[in-house]
């Protein structure tokens, strides 16, 4: 089952063929979970003290209006 040919690039352990991964895959495997891991400390930066319970989503970013003063109070 599954046609091995004997080529040295597998193990097999109770009739149970495993077949090594080649470089690229362990690479590419590296650099995605280096990528994973920045996304979530990134995200864990930006949003820990919400996610904690530690503060309120509306907390902390202020009113956003930059001192404008709205149309309809302008003398």
């Amino acid at each position: 089952m599954g046609g091995g040919g004997g080529h040295g690039g597998s193990t097999t352990y109770k009739g149970f063929t495993i077949h090594h991964p080649k470089r690229w895959h362990t690479a590419a495997g590296k650099g995605l979970c280096a990528v994973m891991w920045f996304w979530i400390l990134y995200r864990a930066k930006q949003d820990g003290p919400v996610v904690l319970g530690w503060r309120h989503p509306w907390e902390g970013h202020g009113d956003h209006s930059h001192d404008h003063v709205p149309e309809d109070k302008v003398l």
